[in-house]
């Protein structure tokens, strides 16, 4: 069959031999006669594939020991509870950076657990850009600041991260994590849903700043303390086993392919491709983030009237290409460019861009 060409903001594509290795182990894991999903979770084939995940993730974005690895359920919006839960305690302030949807939501969540405050935004400005922001600014009670990486509907994303100087760092990369290399030194929580650039939905990694454990309340609910999976390793309770076992094949993937650094190199020149596309157009196409916020994960753009774009979705669609619709929240298009979607289909969709330019 010939693959889709997909441009899905998540869940998203994953990279073929990926697919084709899991394909292999469908029905008979390791010779057990039994698929991963049958496999318990409390047996050594298991442990195996558990511990081999969290072992190449600490390898990839050289996760130091001062972090722990989690595996979570629930998705980041789990994580825009959890967060509050477990580290904004009476007195103190979480505070967070709006940049796009996400954080936006990840904000109401945290208004419900306790009192928080917007450290930036660039909501006024409709989202084009990473809003500026000088720690000193931060009070005295800031809890934490929280960021969002990586904005998917609005197409930015944070290329320098602020400092964690007077309190800790806390970054949803649901979006862009194993995008490209990072200091995991500046940040004391990163929490990523794995359906972008990690695997499958349903299992969501946290790497946490062990001091930042002793934060929270013995008398939080059992599976909402991030206490409770260091405890067990993610084995409180039945993890999603087939989720981790694709989440350990993407990461082998991705070391395969000569780790970030080279991902990273890739994927800048996946953007440049189509936000050439974009600039070259004489202003038939409109970029929606400003060139010094634009992310290399989500390229998003409009045409000048909603027939247009409409016009463009839809042939795009009858030549192949999936996905390219803008978020329902704000409509326009959306080209997500995450590390598995082949250079060929980024350059095939820029030849579809400028073709329907020239016809229309």
């Amino acid at each position: 069959m010939n693959r889709a060409f997909n441009f899905n903001a998540g869940p998203a594509v994953l990279p073929d031999s990926v697919l084709k290795a899991a394909e292999k182990n469908w029905l008979n894991f390791n010779n057990s006669g039994m698929a991963v999903m049958e496999i318990s979770h409390r047996s050594k084939e298991y442990e195996a594939i558990h511990e081999k995940a969290k072992s190449l993730l600490r390898q990839l974005l050289s996760i130091p020991d001062s972090h722990e690895v989690l595996f979570l359920q629930g998705g980041a919006s789990l994580q825009f509870t959890m967060v509050p839960m477990n580290l904004l305690s009476e007195g103190k302030s979480g505070h967070y950076i709006l940049t796009g949807v996400w954080s936006e939501k990840a904000l109401q969540e945290a208004e419900k657990i306790g009192h928080t405050s917007i450290a930036a935004s660039s909501k006024e400005q409709q989202y084009r850009s990473i809003p500026d922001f000088n720690h000193e600014s931060l009070s005295e009670d800031a809890a934490y600041l929280h960021i969002t990486s990586n904005n998917t509907v609005y197409g930015t994303q944070w290329h320098s991260f602020p400092s964690n100087e007077k309190a800790p760092l806390i970054a949803d990369m649901s979006s862009d994590i194993l995008s490209k290399p990072l200091n995991i030194q500046n940040f004391d929580l990163i929490y990523a849903g794995a359906q972008k650039n990690l695997g499958p939905s349903g299992v969501t990694v946290v790497i946490i700043n062990k001091e930042l454990l002793a934060r929270s309340d013995k008398n939080l609910p059992t599976m909402l303390n991030y206490g409770t999976y260091e405890k067990h390793n993610s084995l409180y309770n039945t993890p999603p086993t087939l989720a981790i076992y694709l989440l350990s094949l993407v990461l082998e993937w991705a070391e395969g392919e000569g780790g970030l650094p080279i991902i990273e190199k890739r994927n800048e020149e996946k953007a440049a491709i189509l936000y050439n596309a974009i600039d070259e157009s004489d202003g038939f196409y409109l970029g929606h983030a400003e060139k010094n916020s634009r992310s290399k994960m989500n390229v998003t753009f409009n045409l000048h009237n909603e027939e247009s774009a409409k016009k463009f979705l839809q042939q795009a669609k009858e030549a192949g290409f999936i996905g390219l619709n803008g978020h329902r929240s704000i409509g326009g298009c959306r080209a997500s460019i995450y590390n598995a979607i082949p250079a060929e289909h980024v350059y095939q969709l820029a030849e579809f861009m400028n073709a329907f330019k020239k016809k229309n």
